[in-house]
């Protein structure tokens, strides 16, 4: 029985150890949410409606983007993303020196100016999915999303 016992206590002092042999520790630069598909599309409807009570669009110099025709004088141009979803969504739009969050409602476009001939990064979470994408903007830029 002695035998036993200090057996299993050494068994439970190694499986207590954890040992990086050399290796670097994996760390994730976002949040996990263990909760699955359900709890992002919660997360995602929280910062919604924490973002939208502060938010102020761009709508005036993006409707000059558009009616003007994308003045080739001008540095910026829009990027106009519709959602036609049934869901509430907040997209990022992500570049060299620029990051800005959009909240967009269902059924409402989202827009925002941005300075032309970078790469973007659009990304956030529609519903239970994941949209993410990156473009290169040179002129005004629009799509729709549904789920």
């Amino acid at each position: 029985m002695k035998k036993l016992f200090i057996l299993a206590g050494v068994s439970l002092i190694l499986t207590s150890c954890n040992v990086n042999y050399g290796g670097y520790p994996i760390r994730n630069p976002y949040p996990t949410n263990n909760r699955g598909n359900a709890g992002n599309a919660a997360n995602a409807e929280r910062e919604y409606n924490e973002l939208i009570k502060t938010y102020k669009p761009e709508t005036a110099d993006v409707l000059n983007d558009l009616l003007n025709d994308d003045d080739p004088g001008n540095p910026r141009t829009s990027i106009s993303v519709e959602n036609k979803s049934r869901c509430n969504m907040v997209l990022t739009v992500s570049g060299n020196n620029f990051f800005k969050k959009i909240p967009i409602g269902s059924g409402k476009i989202g827009y925002t100016m941005v300075p032309k001939n970078q790469n973007y990064r659009l990304s956030g979470m529609l519903c239970n999915s994941s949209y993410q994408s990156t473009k290169f903007i040179t002129s005004s830029y629009s799509i729709k999303l549904t789920n």
